[in-house]
């Protein structure tokens, strides 16, 4: 594990850049052009170090995905507010800060400004508007993968090398992050997250399989680890727990405690998950044919991390890798193909209200092709509708589509923030 690490750092020291440019911005509705001098009596002109101007609420945005690259939507007004070209298939995962989304791309990991933001004081907020787009930051890596975001951390796994980059993503604000790296024995299609006490979980594997997890502190000892988890992929979190799927179920980290969930069926794979900060229970798929070319599944799982107990719900409908998410009260939602969210209580499987948002739907069999994506921000959810080239808003507590916001591009993947 050392002899690795110390690999890596050299490495990434001489592979990763970061490199701060000077922000590529679309046409925004509330820029960041300010007068030379700002009256500062007045909280709405007052600039902030942050490089944003005050605004009277907050500024929901959009970050969503299409072939040719990736644009920012705001969605109070329903506007454009800049459009990245970028070559090649992007993904797009959030950074962590609320502010910040990160791009997959053919380099690495490209910071992405929503340009909305706020800082909590207490009992009140207060919310900043500014450039949305490309920073010019970036973070290299030779097949961009998993990003996780989780107690202010956020952990990058780079799939053709193995490289773990971790960095602090409140950083992103004022240009290249500080960085901290390590590295899996071997390159494969992981996932790792650094904890707050330092010590580092990750994947297991190899480009031919993957088969476990580790937990490793930050000397490099093994600290846990278990080999009962074949084609170990994705991980989430259920209040302080970690759970990653595997084909026969899951594993649950807990602490140093590591614990098997085993699927009912002989080859019953879990491999994306959707977990919350208010609930044990995890939010997973639940797929049992290995031989599928595209595996359409009705059933989800949950998983109680506090007995490591498994149930499985039927949902009457199929749904794809990017229909799962969870409520502000940690209900479990699964966008299904007919259309509809459906909303469950984790604790007992069972459905408690379906909001319908898109027609019908069928997954394509290319996984990269674009589908009704799920992306949960608070109580409101957003659905990406590409046959009409649309994101839906949904407002959970009253189980309604609110607004419709028309796009230029078909979207493919999403992410939003609160403002």
């Amino acid at each position: 594990m050392r002899t690795n690490r110390d690999r890596a750092r050299v490495r990434v020291l001489l592979a990763t850049l970061v490199v701060l440019a000077a922000s590529a911005c679309g046409t925004a509705t509330d820029s960041t052009d300010a007068p030379e001098s700002t009256d500062a009596s007045d909280p709405a002109e007052a600039a902030t170090d942050g490089g944003g101007t005050e605004a009277a609420s907050a500024t929901p945005r959009l970050a969503v995905t299409h072939d040719g690259g990736v644009m920012v939507v705001d969605v109070t007004s329903g506007e454009v507010v800049a459009d990245e070209p970028m070559e090649g298939f992007v993904r797009i995962s959030p950074a962590g800060d609320g502010r910040h989304a990160l791009v997959s791309g053919n380099l690495g990991w490209h910071a992405l400004d929503l340009g909305s933001w706020g800082d909590e004081h207490g009992d009140h907020a207060h919310h900043y508007t500014g450039d949305p787009g490309l920073t010019g930051v970036l973070i290299e890596a030779a097949e961009a993968g998993h990003v996780v975001a989780h107690d202010g951390i956020t952990t990058l796994f780079d799939d053709g090398t193995g490289t773990i980059t971790v960095l602090d993503p409140d950083d992103l604000a004022d240009g290249p992050p500080e960085v901290t790296t390590d590295a899996a024995d071997e390159a494969h299609h992981g996932v790792a997250v650094q904890l707050v006490d330092r010590n580092l979980l990750m994947t297991v594997g190899d480009e031919e399989s993957r088969s476990g997890v580790r937990l490793v502190s930050p000397s490099g000892a093994v600290l846990a680890e278990t080999d009962e988890c074949p084609g170990v992929h994705g991980e989430a979190f259920a209040e302080d727990a970690a759970v990653f799927g595997c084909e026969d179920g899951a594993v649950v980290v807990d602490g140093r405690d590591i614990a098997k969930v085993n699927s009912p069926d002989a080859y019953g794979q879990i491999g994306n998950q959707a977990g919350s900060d208010v609930s044990p229970v995890l939010l997973g798929d639940y797929k049992t044919d290995p031989e599928a070319e595209l595996e359409r599944p009705t059933r989800v799982s949950l998983i109680d991390t506090r007995d490591a107990s498994l149930r499985l719900v039927e949902l009457g409908t199929s749904y794809s890798f990017r229909s799962l998410g969870r409520g502000p009260e940690g209900e479990a939602l699964v966008l299904g193909t007919d259309g509809a969210i459906h909303v469950l209580d984790p604790g007992t499987g069972k459905r408690v209200d379906t909001i319908d948002v898109v027609d019908r739907w069928r997954e394509p069999l290319d996984w990269q092709q674009p589908r009704p994506a799920l992306h949960v921000v608070d109580s409101t959810a957003y659905v990406t509708d590409p046959r009409r080239d649309r994101v839906h808003v949904v407002d959970l507590d009253r189980g309604r589509v609110t607004k419709a916001l028309d796009l230029p591009h078909t979207p493919n993947e999403i992410v939003a923030n609160a403002g």
